[in-house]
């Protein structure tokens, strides 16, 4: 479930209720690469495997799916988990390579990061393959709501949800990082096989987002907060359509508005 129960003292005249809140749990989880500690991160104990292969795909650690030939999540200490990677000699190699010491904490993704050009690296273009039929638009951001059950209980965790091209929902994960509910996703998308549709997150839109979307070949991204100039500016020169301030019936959409279909019925 990723929570638990804790006791509470109410401040005079606050809302009524039991003497007790729910509150999502937050773990330390190391991943390990051919038993080598590569980085620690905080997250909720769920869909640990999609975490790992969604940050190793999002982060450049391996090239796809098939560079990762196992899996494992053991015990570790303070309650935490350490998920266990075996990868391909060429993959371990290109990690050595770039390997930095790096200690992540909920909603960052780039603690550590020696060099600004660590942080802002160089991300592939996506393809034009897909398009996104503006007709599912509202059903897709209502599968966020569908996604967050721990969020329904804690109110503390974000979203992201692949949706299909013909708006039915593929799957979608949730954490307390907004960074780690899409390494998440993006780790199912790719265990599962999904490749058509599009990307909803209940978060802004950093720059990070943007890029590990990128960099897992997302050409769709819709968002429910705000994004910044950096996410703009690599959606752009990625090729990836970003809309942004998504809510029912409305949206801005700031790069490369030519997949979404019926569009100018909406504008």
């Amino acid at each position: 479930m990723g929570a638990r129960e804790v006791p509470i003292v109410r401040i005079a005249d606050a809302t009524s209720g039991p003497d007790a809140d729910w509150v999502a749990e937050e773990i330390p989880v190391a991943l390990v690469y051919n038993g080598i500690s590569h980085v620690v991160m905080m997250t909720t104990p769920s869909k640990l495997e999609e975490f790992a292969v969604g940050f190793s795909l999002a982060e450049g650690i391996v090239a796809s799916i098939d560079e990762i030939y196992g899996i494992e999540v053991t015990q570790g200490c303070r309650g935490g988990r350490n998920v266990e990677l075996t990868i391909s000699s060429e993959a371990f190699w290109r990690l050595k390579d770039r390997r930095r010491s790096m200690a992540g904490r909920t909603g960052c993704g780039i603690c550590g990061v020696e060099s600004l050009e660590g942080a802002v690296r160089p991300t592939p273009k996506v393809p034009f393959t897909q398009t996104f039929d503006l007709a599912h638009y509202e059903a897709a951001l209502g599968y966020l709501e569908e996604i967050e059950e721990l969020g329904r209980l804690t109110g503390c965790t974000h979203a992201a949800a692949w949706v299909n091209p013909d708006g039915t929902l593929a799957g979608g994960a949730e954490d307390v990082g907004r960074h780690v509910a899409l390494d998440k996703l993006l780790g199912l998308r790719a265990r599962r096989g999904w490749r058509e549709g599009a990307l909803v997150i209940s978060s802004r839109a950093s720059y990070e987002m943007v890029q590990k979307a990128a960099m897992c070949g997302v050409e769709v991204i819709f968002a429910v907060s705000a994004p910044t100039a950096l996410a703009i500016e690599v959606a752009e020169k990625t090729g990836v359509t970003l809309a942004a301030f998504c809510r029912r019936r409305r949206a801005n959409v700031y790069t490369h508005p030519e997949r979404l279909v019926g569009l100018g019925s909406r504008a």
